[in-house]
């Protein structure tokens, strides 16, 4: 058989090549502990999955639900943006349903680059930002992101004939795989940058309702200006658990909103209405949710950060994200392998740097996404493979 481009284009997902290994290790006897795709292990509230439920029953559930999602999700999500970043919306035309974030984030670039057209993407970063910019035939130039840096890309050392050429850029702030925030500063400095080269911004907030220490992550959109020049995406994975109902938004540039649309309304008929319900009744009671919620990841990390440094392993402690960026400790070069050889001796599961750009290498991403117990068993575990090493 004869494939796309586009398919031999795409690189191999280290997250199959880890799961693969996992099942390997598995079949020896071996307890996993998986601290590899950030995929929430705690359910979403009793009031959500009583909405599915009590929706789920009803017979006029079932049609189309249709790409341009329920008038009243819509509001709900414009209102939600109101009260939690004091940024109005218009719930007709500046906000989108998906079907997920990661939906709109690969689908995106097909709405905004034609063959050979340069996308401004981070590395290292989420894979489907270049997964994104290969199926739409466009050419990836990459942000380096860097701890000296402070993990935000020098938008001054882009070439001229890059920013002058390039049609598109994300960023994502707390990121995935990089947990740090960006400052309103920076953000209006992208803003800036954006307009001077007619660049269309996607900014991926998933993260911004998991934040530790009493700090508030901020909105792309509260810079004066950014609705001219970007788009901002959400998803209910993270913040509500609702990882496997697939729903997320995209909020922002009303055309780039539209152009999307034009693209989804030829690809798929939107999202189970049951789950868009069980969103607005998310969002109605998001205060109480995400202050527990994120009690229990702070704790998680401090069980990992506190564990990790007594092991000599030396961790930054993450204000927000569900994941740490962990340099490699002493002694270790390869990312890959070192992840290989942990999962092998000691069966816990983390990804290697390099899976999320060349920039990557050096670092591994673990996710918080196992019990208190769990992440105490993973330190213990860690103590005689580090000391060994």
């Amino acid at each position: 058989m004869k494939f796309s481009r586009r398919v031999n284009n795409l690189e191999a997902s280290i997250f199959s090549h880890m799961n693969n290994l996992m099942e390997k290790v598995s079949a020896k006897g071996i307890k996993v502990i998986n601290l590899g795709i950030g995929s929430p292990d705690r359910p979403p509230s009793m009031e959500v999955r009583k909405t599915i439920a009590q929706f789920s029953i009803d017979e006029t559930m079932y049609r189309y639900p249709l790409t341009e999602g329920l008038a009243s999700m819509n509001t709900a999500i414009a209102d939600w943006y109101q009260k939690r970043f004091q940024v109005e919306l218009d719930p007709d035309s500046e906000v989108l349903i998906l079907m997920g974030s990661q939906d709109g984030l690969a689908h995106i670039c097909q709405a905004l680059l034609d063959p050979g057209d340069i996308a401004l993407v981070p590395d290292p970063g989420y894979p489907v930002y270049t997964a994104g910019v290969v199926l739409a035939d466009g050419v990836k130039y990459p942000l380096i992101l860097s701890k000296e840096g402070d993990f935000l890309p020098c938008l001054e050392d882009i070439p001229e004939e890059i920013s002058k050429a390039a049609r598109m850029m994300f960023i994502n702030y707390p990121g995935n795989p990089i947990p740090v925030p960006a400052s309103q500063k920076f953000f209006k400095d992208v803003v800036d940058y954006a307009k001077r080269y007619s660049i269309v911004v996607c900014h991926d907030n998933a993260y911004s309702e998991l934040a530790y220490d009493g700090f508030m992550p901020g909105s792309f959109l509260q810079v004066p200006g950014a609705k001219d020049v970007g788009v901002e995406f959400h998803s209910f994975s993270k913040t509500f658990n609702m990882a496997g109902c697939r729903i997320g938004f995209i909020v922002g540039n009303s055309q780039v909103i539209n152009a999307l649309r034009n693209i989804k309304a030829n690809i798929d008929y939107g999202v189970f209405l049951p789950i868009q319900m069980a969103a607005i009744k998310a969002l109605e009671s998001y205060k109480d949710w995400v202050k527990e919620n994120s009690l229990v990841y702070q704790n998680r990390r401090d069980i990992l950060v506190d564990g990790l440094n007594s092991l000599g392993w030396n961790i930054e402690r993450p204000i927000a994200s569900m994941f740490i960026w962990a340099e490699l400790p002493d002694g270790f070069s390869s990312s890959q392998s070192f992840a290989e050889q942990l999962l092998m001796e000691t069966g816990i599961l983390v990804i290697p740097g390099i899976g999320f750009g060349k920039h990557g290498e050096g670092y591994v991403r673990i996710a918080m996404v196992q019990n208190e117990e769990m992440l105490k068993e993973a330190v213990d575990r860690l103590q005689n493979f580090i000391k060994k090493k």
